[in-house]
């Protein structure tokens, strides 16, 4: 699998579609390089991130805060020659 470890986005930045192009991209490689799962970590109180992940696709697993994207999830986390 794939682990991110840090992600960071200015906060003036955010919003701009940088975000989801960098998870995209992340996702791209694990599934062209035949990996199972891309997978990180988010602290418990950042809500924000935590809704981000989600709306994504990503499952946020409860004790860890582990996100995972795997199986048809990280298919559809990849872009397509359409998006």
């Amino acid at each position: 699998g794939l682990y991110l470890e840090d992600l960071y986005v200015q906060p003036a930045c955010r919003g701009a579609g940088i975000g989801k192009a960098l998870l995209s991209h992340l996702g791209a490689l694990a599934v062209q390089r035949g990996m199972g799962r891309f997978e990180w970590s988010v602290l418990d109180w950042n809500e924000n991130a935590i809704r981000f992940y989600e709306k994504m696709g990503a499952t946020v697993m409860p004790d860890w805060r582990i996100c995972r994207v795997a199986g048809d999830a990280l298919a559809a986390f990849a872009p397509t020659d359409g998006d």
